[in-house]
């Protein structure tokens, strides 16, 4: 089993940024891929992003040139910078990673996740 611990959650108001990181343990942290997903209250886990182990990444529509994933084997991360944030960006944000190759939007395909860090976006 993989150990996520995220960070970086906050309050920001609306056309702000903020930077998630999501620390992983293992040593076989580069061969997977990772992804961030969120919940809002109320709603579903939804998708935000994914990258694969060669650096591949993937959105959802709604995040589409705000958000970039990126990842830094050498320290065991992954992060979401996210920019020009909404209103709509608030909810709690999971990290999770797969054992399988390529790039996964369902969460049924991860295969462990972080606790969570929320993001509010204020209007």
């Amino acid at each position: 089993q993989v150990q996520l611990v995220e960070s970086g959650g906050g309050l920001v108001q609306a056309g702000g940024s903020l930077r998630l990181s999501c620390a992983a343990s293992g040593r076989t942290f580069s061969s997977y891929a990772m992804g961030w997903f969120r919940q809002a209250p109320g709603k579903e886990r939804e998708f935000v992003s994914t990258i694969n182990s060669s650096g591949g990444s993937y959105y959802a529509d709604s995040v589409k040139g705000r958000f970039t994933i990126s990842r830094d084997n050498a320290k065991n991360t992954v992060y979401l910078q996210m920019n020009r944030l909404k209103f709509e960006d608030t909810a709690v944000y999971y990290c999770a990673v797969t054992r399988n190759f390529g790039l996964w939007v369902a969460a049924n395909d991860y295969d462990d996740w972080g606790q969570g860090t929320q993001v509010t976006v204020s209007s």
